[in-house]
C-alpha cells in the first residue's frame, strides 16, 4: 500500500463505521500492519477503527489451500507415473 491507498482505505472504513458490516481477512497480525501501511499513526487509526465494536477471529492451524495443493500435486504425480 502507498500512503494514498492507505488513506483511501481508512476513509472508506470511516464512512462504513457504525452503519455497515465489514469483513476483512488477513494472514498478518495487526502488529505487522505497520509494515504494510508504512505510517504508524494511520495504521493505529485503521486498526482502532476496525476493532471498535468488532469480533476479531484468530485462526491458527495448517493452511487448507496448502493441503489441497499438496493432494492435487500428489494426484497429478501418480497420474504421470501411471502414464509412463
Amino acid at each position: 500500500f502507498d500512503k494514498e491507498g492507505a488513506e483511501l482505505l481508512f476513509s472508506h472504513l470511516s464512512l462504513r463505521a457504525g452503519r455497515k458490516s465489514t469483513i476483512i481477512t488477513s494472514n498478518l497480525s495487526f502488529l505487522k500492519w505497520q509494515d504494510i501501511f508504512h505510517d504508524p499513526v494511520l495504521t493505529a487509526a485503521l486498526t482502532d477503527r476496525l476493532t471498535h465494536k468488532s469480533h476479531v477471529v484468530n485462526m491458527v492451524g495448517p493452511s487448507f489451500r496448502m493441503r489441497e495443493t499438496e493432494e492435487w500435486m500428489k494426484g497429478n504425480a501418480e497420474k504421470m507415473v501411471a502414464q509412463n
